[in-house]
């Protein structure tokens, strides 16, 4: 009888989000090479490697940013291969971005409320129902300072976006997806350009977050010293290539792991 690890058969049974020999070229280069990963469900999962390992483009696959070239994306069971980004969105499944880029004039809450997804929109006929939509407003405020609130940008909802810190901006990236009714984030260099005190109190929001919405990351992170501690599974890349996966204790300590980062 073959030995199955725990961690396996939780992948197997309650999978969220998985590639299957997932490939992406750029010309002659491989940039991602025959990917296989499972991301389950109400889990951290970190996705590291060195710059130009394929991390990003994998995401940009996943979120249809790119079209793959061969392989599936399946999400929530569903083949969502080659879909267009705001389809992927609508089941479900959001990234953000290493930089973000808010509408700086407006305020922190009405970046928020620009992804609401159960606005009817302006209309005449809608303008005649006036109980119809003054519901949905308020659904959209009261989810909206909900988040603001667990996100600790409650005394800044009224505030001009561009006043945020560069971790206060990271945060409101992470409420404008879940606005949407993410139920997965995709997430680039969350803690990137922030300093250390802050991406501690990102990723810790992060697992709060995943625990009172039972929702599900995939972070691709650099500072391996602050992510690896918030993490449940870690996947490592190079060339393209899935060259370590388990626990993050494990994979730190992986000697092909250390070899690509060191040499």
């Amino acid at each position: 009888m073959i030995a199955v690890a725990t961690w396996d058969i939780v992948r197997i049974l309650d999978t969220m989000l998985e590639t299957l020999k997932l490939t992406k070229r750029f010309g002659a280069l491989r940039a991602v090479d025959s990917v296989d990963m499972a991301f389950p469900k109400e889990k951290i999962t970190l996705l590291i490697g060195p710059n130009g390992s394929g991390k990003t483009t994998l995401i940009n696959c996943v979120s249809g940013f790119y079209r793959p070239d061969e392989g599936r994306v399946r999400y929530g069971g569903e083949d969502i291969t080659g879909k267009a980004p705001h389809e992927i969105v609508k089941k479900g499944l959001v990234r953000t971005f290493q930089i973000p880029l808010p509408l700086y004039k407006l305020t922190v809450l009405e970046n928020l409320l620009i992804g609401y997804q159960n606005n009817p929109g302006e209309g005449v006929a809608w303008s005649l129902l006036r109980g119809r939509w003054l519901e949905k407003e308020k659904e959209a405020a009261d989810k909206a300072f909900t988040l603001l609130s667990l996100l600790e940008l409650d005394q800044m909802w009224n505030r001009p976006s561009q006043e945020l810190s560069g971790g206060q901006l990271k945060l409101l990236e992470i409420g404008k997806a879940l606005m949407t009714d993410a139920q997965t984030v995709l997430t680039d260099e969350p803690a990137g350009s922030i300093n250390p005190v802050l991406a501690h109190d990102f990723f810790k929001h992060m697992v709060d977050l995943k625990n009172k919405f039972g929702l599900t990351f995939v972070m691709i992170e650099h500072r391996l010293d602050i992510a690896t501690k918030y993490a449940d599974y870690v996947y490592a890349m190079a060339a393209g290539k899935v060259i370590s996966q388990g626990k993050p204790d494990e994979v730190l300590n992986d000697p092909k792991v250390i070899e690509c980062y060191l040499g």
